[in-house]
C-alpha cells in the first residue's frame, strides 16, 4: 500500500504555503493503528509505546529513536502518539496487551514546560502537535498516561522514560504547583524508569528479557530506577556502592536537605564512570537509582543515528497542518550529544551527560546525503550542530584525569587545561557537508560557546584554528543572524549561571564586527538574556540595560527564568541555598519582582520609561538613569 503524503515546507527559503508531494510506503513507519499492525502480518506486538508528541520518524524525536532501536532488536513495536485521555480511553486499549511491556514518554519536552509560560500562563500552541494545536496532551503527561495503563492493565510491566521522567526521577521542585513532588516513579506507579538517553539500557533490557528473566527481576541495568519496599534489601552489585539521599519527607521538612541532595545527584551524573547507587526514601517505599553508563563510543553514537528513519511525520497527519518542531529540524543534522558547559539553568547535561559523544564523519555525511535526497530539499541544511554547536570531538586530553573528575562544568569557572578545545575537526566537517552535491549552504543554528573559542592554550595551532573556525562560521554558516547566549551582564549572576564573564561577549562582538567588515557582510549578532535568575537584582538588570544601550542592542531574544526540575538554579529558587556552598542566594520570586526586572530588557519602549526611572531612583542609580534616558 502506498500513500500520498503532503507536507509543507516552512523555512526562510520557500514560501510557507508551498506543497510538496511524494510517495512513501505506509510500512516505512512503525504502526500506529491496529490496521497498520495487521498490514505487517503481526498477530500481536511486543511493545506499545505511548508518546505525548506526534509521531515523527526522525532521529531528533525520542519516541522514534526508541521505536527504531527496539525494531533493530527484532521486536514488534507500535507507537500510539498523543492518546486521548479524556474519552473512553480507546487509544490506550486499541493495541491490546503487548507481549513484553508498555512504554511511556511525555515527549521531547516536560509537559509542564510545554504547556505553560514562565508566568504560568497556559500556552495557546504546541510545537509537537499537527497544526501547532494546544491541548493534545495532559499536564504531567507521564503520570496521567501511566495511571491509565496501570488501571487498565495492572499485570503488564510498564516502563517510563524521556525528558519528563528523567528529570523527575528524584524528589524535585515543581514550579507549576509550587511544591516539592516525590519521584515520578511513585506517582506514576511505573515498574521501571529509564533516565537520560536510554538506548543502551533498552538494549540490555531486551537481552535480559530474551534470556527468560522477568522485568521485576532486572535490578542491575545501568541508568534505570525502580521502587522497593522500604525494608527490602537492595540486591548487591560488585561494582556499585550505595548512597542514601535525604528522603522525600526530610526534604519537605528542611529545604536545605533538598539543596544538599542536588550536589550529590549532579556530581554522580557528571562522572565518567559512575559507581554510586542513589537511594531515596518515600514513606514506606524507596527509589533506587542505578548509576549511568560511561559515555557512548563513536560507533555507538553512529549506530543509534543510522537507523532507518524516514525523517518524516507519519502519513496520518496529512492535511492536519504542519508540526512546527519538525519544521525546525527537518533539514538539520545532529553531530554529537552531551554538553560540558554545565549551565546552572540547563538540563542538557543532566539528561544527555557532560561528556561528548561524537558521531563519525562518515555517519554525519551519510545523513547529510539523505537530507539532500528529500524531495523538498532546496540546498539549505538548517543546522549542523548539537546541544552546543562547537563541542564536536572534544574530550579530555588525558582521560585518566576525567575518570576522577566530578566538576559539573569543564569550562567554568575556567576552561579545564585537560580539555581538548581544538575546533579544526568541526571546520573540516562543515567543509565536507557544504561540499556535498546539492548543498548550497550548511548553517550552524545551534548555540556557540565563544568562551572555548577565545580560550588560549599552549598549542598555537589550536589557537589559530579556533579563531579560523569562528571566522568560517561567520562567513559561510550564518543565515544572517548569529545567535549566542551571554545570558546576563553581571559577573556575579553569571557565576551562579556557570557562564563566562560578560567581557567574553565583548571579544565576540569585536571579532564579529571585524569579520563582517572583512567579508562585506551585514549580518546581525543576536544575544539571548535571562531575567529573574537566582542572584539577579533590579540593579543588575538596570546595568544590563545600560550595557545593551552602549553596545547599540535592542533586545529580542529574552525570557524570564523558568524553574525546571533538576537544575542548579531551580534548587536555589526553591530552597534559597546554593547546593555547593549552602549559602543563601537572593532570588526574585513574586510576579512584581520578576516584572520589575523584565522591564529593563525594554528600556527603549516609551511605556516603561516612568516606571524604570522610578526603579532607578529607588536604588539610587542616577548614573544609569543618565545613560538610559538622557
Amino acid at each position: 500500500m502506498f500513500v500520498k503524503f503532503v507536507y509543507r515546507q516552512n523555512d526562510v527559503f520557500l514560501p510557507k504555503t508551498q506543497l510538496i508531494l511524494s510517495e512513501y510506503h505506509l510500512n516505512d513507519w512503525l504502526p500506529t493503528t491496529i490496521k497498520e499492525v495487521r498490514a505487517l502480518g503481526w498477530e500481536e506486538v511486543d511493545v506499545v509505546l505511548f508518546s505525548g508528541d506526534a509521531y515523527v520518524d526522525h532521529p531528533s524525536f525520542g519516541a522514534a529513536v526508541i521505536g527504531r532501536i527496539l525494531e533493530r532488536e527484532g521486536l514488534r513495536v507500535a507507537i500510539v502518539p498523543q492518546p486521548n485521555w479524556q474519552d473512553d480511553l480507546r487509544d490506550f486499549k486499541k493495541m491490546g496487551k503487548p507481549r513484553l511491556f508498555f512504554a511511556i514518554t511525555a515527549g521531547c519536552m516536560d509537559s509542564m514546560v510545554n504547556h505553560y509560560t514562565a508566568n504560568k500562563r497556559k500556552r495557546s500552541n504546541d510545537a509537537y502537535t499537527p497544526g501547532d494545536r494546544a491541548g493534545a496532551r495532559p499536564d504531567y503527561a507521564t503520570i496521567v498516561y501511566s495511571n491509565i495503563i496501570k488501571k487498565l492493565y495492572p499485570d503488564v510491566p510498564l516502563i517510563i522514560g524521556g525528558i519528563e521522567a528523567s528529570l523527575r526521577r528524584v524528589t524535585h521542585y515543581d514550579y507549576w504547583s509550587d511544591k516539592l513532588k516525590p519521584s515520578i516513579l511513585i506517582e506514576s506507579q511505573a515498574d521501571m524508569l529509564f533516565y537520560g538517553m536510554g538506548e543502551k539500557s533498552l538494549i540490555m533490557l531486551v537481552e535480559q528479557l530474551r534470556s527468560g528473566k522477568r522485568l521485576d527481576e532486572l535490578k542491575e541495568i545501568p541508568q534505570t530506577a525502580f521502587v522497593l519496599p522500604k525494608d527490602q534489601a537492595i540486591p548487591d552489585h560488585d561494582s556499585w556502592n550505595l548512597f542514601d539521599l535525604f528522603g522525600f519527607e526530610s526534604c519537605q521538612a528542611e529545604k536545605i536537605n533538598y539543596a544538599a541532595n542536588f550536589k550529590v545527584i549532579e556530581e554522580e551524573s557528571n562522572k565518567m564512570e559512575p559507581e554510586i547507587r542513589l537511594v531515596q526514601g518515600h514513606g514506606d517505599q524507596k527509589v533506587v537509582i542505578n548509576p549511568a553508563w560511561p559515555p557512548l563510543s563513536t560507533d555507538e553514537a553512529d549506530h543509534y543515528s543510522d537507523l532507518p528513519y524516514t525523517r518524516l511525520p507519519h502519513p496520518k497527519y496529512n492535511g492536519k497542518g504542519t508540526i512546527p518542531a519538525y519544521e525546525m529540524i527537518r533539514h538539520s543534522i545532529n553531530i554529537h550529544r552531551g554538553c560540558f558547559g554545565g549551565c546552572g539553568f540547563c538540563t542538557i547535561s543532566a539528561h544527555q551527560g557532560k561528556f561528548i559523544a561524537s558521531r563519525s564523519e562518515a555517519s554525519v555525511l551519510q545523513e547529510a546525503e539523505q537530507v539532500t535526497r528529500m524531495p523538498d530539499f532546496k540546498g539549505y541544511i538548517s543546522d549542523v550542530g548539537g546541544p552546543s554547536a562547537n563541542m564536536y570531538k572534544m574530550a579530555g586530553i588525558h582521560l585518566s584525569m576525567c575518570q576522577s573528575c566530578k566538576r559539573p562544568s569543564c569550562i567554568h569557572p575556567n576552561v579545564c587545561k585537560n580539555l581538548n578545545t581544538d575546533h579544526r575537526p568541526m571546520s573540516k566537517l562543515y567543509n565536507q557537508v557544504a561540499a556535498l552535491k546539492g548543498v548550497k549552504k550548511a548553517f550552524i543554528g545551534s548555540g556557540i560557546r565563544y568562551d572555548i573559542i577565545f580560550n588560549r592554550v599552549d598549542d598555537e595551532q589550536i589557537n589559530k584554528g579556533n579563531l579560523e573556525y569562528l571566522d568560517q562560521v561567520i562567513e559561510k554558516h550564518v543565515s544572517g543572524r548569529l545567535k549566542v547566549a551571554p545570558e546576563h551582564t553581571d559577573d556575579k549572576v553569571l557565576s551562579i549561571m556557570r557562564k563566562p564573564s560578560f567581557s567574553q561577549f565583548g571579544l565576540l562582538k569585536k571579532f564579529f564586527d571585524k569579520t563582517n567588515e572583512k567579508y562585506g557582510l551585514k549580518q546581525q549578532l543576536i544575544p539571548y538574556f535571562i531575567s529573574s535568575h537566582p542572584g539577579s537584582t533590579v540593579e543588575s538588570m538596570a546595568d544590563l540595560a545600560a550595557k545593551m544601550k552602549e553596545l547599540n542592542f535592542k533586545l529580542e531574544q529574552v525570557q524570564d527564568f523558568t524553574p525546571t526540575p533538576m537544575t542548579l538554579a531551580t534548587v536555589i529558587y526553591y530552597s534559597g541555598y546554593h547546593p555547593y556552598t549552602l549559602e543563601k542566594v537572593y532570588t526574585p520570586r513574586t510576579s512584581e519582582q520578576k516584572l520589575a526586572q523584565r522591564k529593563f530588557f525594554f528600556w527603549y519602549k516609551g511605556e516603561y520609561r516612568k516606571e524604570l526611572i522610578a526603579e532607578l531612583r529607588k536604588i539610587n542609580r542616577p548614573d544609569l538613569e543618565k545613560i538610559l534616558f538622557k
